[in-house]
């Protein structure tokens, strides 16, 4: 495990461990020092069976919704100057249809495998965030 992915899980870890048992946060856990607000995030999301790429927008406290999907954004953060870059943003995403896999947590733009989405039809990455 090379030292950005180590860093990114280990944050992973404390935003999990900071959320009570079967009790969804109504807030992102606070990011440490070396991570610096944004207020907008842009993702792309890839529909798998068309083949179908889509680049959004989304503030912080802000959704989209693309096919079945609704992402909302609680917050978008990037590395401070004298840190590797990199950006992580805090999502929750929920799907219409019934039974259908959702996400809530941190997904890093460096890293996407650390934390990410389990869906059959959609795929949703952090390509960044912005002021």
């Amino acid at each position: 495990m090379n030292r950005r992915t180590a860093l990114a899980a280990g944050v992973l870890l404390l935003a999990l461990a900071s959320m009570p048992a079967g009790v969804p946060a109504q807030t992102p856990p606070a990011p440490g020092p070396a991570w610096l607000p944004r207020g907008e995030a842009e993702l792309q999301v890839l529909d798998k069976i068309n083949d179908r790429g889509q680049t959004l927008e989304v503030k912080d406290g802000a959704s989209a919704k693309v096919g079945s999907l609704s992402i909302a954004v609680q917050s978008c953060l990037v590395r401070a100057p004298n840190q590797p870059a990199d950006a992580a943003a805090f999502l929750v995403i929920t799907d219409s249809h019934p039974d259908a896999p959702g996400f809530r947590g941190w997904m890093f733009q460096s890293d996407p495998a650390v934390s990410m989405m389990q869906h059959p039809i959609y795929d949703v990455r952090v390509l960044g965030c912005r002021a």
